[in-house]
């Protein structure tokens, strides 16, 4: 999906006073900020009601007598995600056919009747639904109803229209496909959420619209629009009633459907990317900068929306600051949360000079993990809330602005009611807030990095600014539909890390399993000082989404070497610990110590054989079996160990090509599925690597997110922390 860029405009004010004042207040001028904006004037949004029809037809009307115009929206829970896997486009095809003719009328009948009232009407698609829009005089709302109706429930798709709306769509490929503004926002799309349908261009592709048939739009209009998957609105100079009435008689006999389809696919999690399209004699690099977001309904949406417009938004904007005001390095930088149904992402966008890509780059990444690790000031939090608030009457001004307004909510299953307290729920974000919300979604270190420009002048600087790794591709050969992005592929089989490769281009022969231990051993800290790592005592917060939303639990955790573990989990119905002490394992919970069921000491052995320390001991000390293999992690090939357990299935070990620390884990649960961690954020503690990052992802359930607060080791530990209980 293509996103136009937002550049945020400033305007200032300028009072001056008489003659005899102005000698008064020299000595104050000029002030050192601008002033502060102006106290939000009192708004409330207009009274709204709610009514589902028979056929499940959800329709949403709102008063609005300040013009003598009602604006009609509806929408159907379908659009680009719902395409054919092979056929991106068919929604956006389609919708550009809903009113190019029905059953019943012909385009140009469409246009002329629409017209002769002074009305308007357009259609479009999106990636998560398709819409209709229709905005009239009140006299004819029984017109336009009707006109609506027909448009999205007959429509004729004819072939000369279809031929006609499908060379548009290709003229406007081939605009798009020589604009690297357009090439960087698709690529970057595709590398966040890969082959999840987030990642494919709602337009499609020349290859796509070629293919798609009379028969793939019949398909998709059939299986997607019926009355129980859609949505109306009718906002403008007409009571309730009169618009419920209207619906019921325009749409009453829409039909309902007992079996929509349904594509839930998760996103991939983040992993760090970073693709150069190779544009030769292109004098401005365009760069995207990102990782995967949330979606829209998610609770903590709001605090990470303030938290991008500081970064680069509106009200904020550090990027702009550094990179243009500070630097001269660009003519504009922005960061934006994009937030769709199922999945979201933060994007932080902007182009500059082909000679200044690196340092772009590097200063972007920066400002990101700035805006982890420093919690930023109120003034800035401020100036960002007031941006929200005092340009929140703008969007409920019309009839048309209105109707979106409450349709979002609604798609997106927000609480109608938040509407009404926007202002008062912006207001209340912290900078507290704020921290917690870029540690736990900004993910500085697994980044998915596109740059489109002249690679010749820019790729020499990248490893400098500490991205040695990355993948070129020219624009020629660039192809969305495999996952290396390109047509042909590297005499290896698939492009290779710069690190992985010879100085002539060609991979080398693969490492042995035993180089790929010393090298893992060599990168946690040498074999001396695993071994001498006796006690562990760390701090985490671990994350998890439940139907109540996000929950966070503090846990502390205490490791004597080699058969001693004790963990305390802060839970909301009060502390629970877990003892492993020589094999007997042991629960704690508010009701008192239990011996822990044999299931549980199964799964506590599994999780201390996987334990990174005594792990790597084993094999560095030939006592566990190993063998190489590769593990795709995020669409990227890894080189991996396969490991024997005892006891146990097979466990893979992904190392990082760069550092050679273990970046991913898979292995075999009790009940029959697999699992996986992710590990990020390694840190040097006193010599010894620990990741301070870990996601745990299982099939079928939400991601568990660990997050070290404090790590250390060799430290005195109670002996009382391991006293089996009586």
């Amino acid at each position: 999906m293509t996103r136009a860029r937002r550049i945020a405009t400033a305007a200032a004010l300028v009072a001056f006073g008489a003659a005899g004042q102005v000698s008064a207040q020299v000595k104050d001028w000029p002030s050192e900020r601008p002033p502060r904006p102006l106290p939000a004037r009192d708004v409330k949004f207009p009274p709204y009601q709610f009514r589902t029809l028979a056929n499940g037809l959800q329709v949403i009307a709102v008063s609005h007598h300040e013009q003598p115009a009602v604006s009609l929206r509806l929408i159907v829970r379908a659009g680009g995600t719902q395409d054919p896997d092979d056929k991106p486009g068919v929604a956006s095809l389609a919708a550009a056919l809903l009113d190019q003719g029905t059953t019943t009328r012909d385009a140009e009948q469409i246009a002329s009747s629409i017209d002769s009232i002074g009305g308007a009407i357009g259609t479009g698609a999106g990636s998560d639904l398709t819409f209709i829009n229709a905005v009239v005089m009140k006299d004819s709302l029984s017109f336009a109803l009707d006109l609506v109706s027909d448009v999205a429930r007959n429509p004729r798709f004819a072939a000369e229209e279809i031929d006609r709306q499908k060379q548009q769509m290709l003229s406007g490929l081939k605009v798009s496909y020589e604009d690297p503004d357009y090439i960087a926002s698709v690529v970057f799309d595709r590398l966040v959420y890969g082959f999840h349908p987030y990642g494919r261009p709602d337009s499609g592709t020349p290859k796509s619209i070629y293919s798609i048939t009379r028969e793939d739009l019949v398909a998709f209009h059939k299986g997607y629009f019926s009355a129980n998957n859609a949505i109306l609105a009718i906002v403008g100079d007409v009571t309730a009633e009169e618009a419920f009435a209207g619906a019921e008689r325009a749409f009453g006999m829409w039909a309902k459907s007992e079996n929509i389809p349904q594509k839930k696919v998760d996103p991939p999690a983040p992993t760090r990317r970073v693709v150069v399209v190779d544009r030769p004699g292109a004098v401005q690099t365009e760069v995207r900068v990102g990782n995967i977001g949330l979606p829209r309904k998610h609770p903590d949406f709001l605090a990470l929306d303030l938290a991008i417009k500081i970064l680069g938004g509106e009200g904020g904007n550090r990027l702009f600051r550094v990179l243009r005001s500070e630097r001269a390095l660009t003519y504009g930088a922005s960061a934006d949360v994009n937030a769709l149904k199922d999945a979201g992402d933060i994007v932080a966008d902007t182009d500059t000079r082909s000679e200044s890509t690196g340092e772009v780059l590097r200063l972007i990444v920066d400002e990101m993990w700035r805006l982890q690790r420093q919690r930023v000031s109120d003034r800035e939090l401020a100036d960002a809330q007031s941006y929200l608030t005092g340009s929140f009457p703008l969007t409920i001004e019309t009839p048309s602005a209105i109707a979106l307004q409450v349709l979002n909510a609604v798609f997106y299953g927000l609480d109608l009611n938040d509407l009404q307290t926007y202002r008062e729920r912006v207001n209340a974000v912290t900078p507290d807030d704020i921290q917690r919300v870029a540690r736990e979604y900004l993910r500085p270190d697994r980044l998915s990095i596109v740059l489109v420009g002249d690679a010749s002048v820019f790729a020499k600087q990248l490893a400098g600014v500490g991205f040695d790794e990355f993948e070129r591709i020219p624009l020629s050969e660039l192809d969305l539909g495999y996952a290396q992005l390109r047509r042909t592929a590297t005499p290896a089989g698939r492009l290779q890390p710069i690190s992985y490769q010879t100085s002539s281009g060609q991979a080398p022969a693969p490492p042995s399993a035993r180089d790929m231990i010393d090298r893992a051993v060599r990168a946690k800290g040498g074999l001396t000082r695993l071994r001498g790592v006796r006690t562990v005592h760390a701090t985490t917060s671990t994350s998890l989404t439940t139907e109540a939303g996000r929950v966070d639990i503090p846990t502390s955790t205490w490791i004597r070497y080699p058969d001693a573990y004790r963990v305390e989990a802060t839970m909301p119905a009060g502390t629970v610990t877990q003892l492993f002490v020589a094999g007997q394992f042991w629960i704690k919970s508010p009701k008192g110590w239990e011996e822990a069921p044999s299931a549980a000491l199964a799964d506590i052995k599994a999780n201390i054989q996987r334990d990174s320390i005594p792990l790597l001991i084993a094999l560095a000390d030939g006592k566990l079996p190993a063998k190489t293999t590769t593990a795709t992690v995020d669409g990227k090939e890894f080189p991996a160990l396969e490991i024997t357990l005892p006891g146990l299935g097979p466990l893979t070990v992904a190392l990082d090509p760069k550092t050679a620390l273990i970046s991913y884990m898979r292995y075999a649960l009790g009940d029959k599925t697999s699992a996986e961690e992710a590990f990020s954020d390694y840190r040097n503690i006193n010599g010894l690597q620990v990741a301070f990052n870990a996601e745990v992802r299982r099939p079928s359930l939400p991601p568990v997110v660990r997050t070290v607060k404090t790590f250390e080791y060799n430290v005195d530990l109670d002996p009382a922390l391991f006293t089996k209980p009586s």
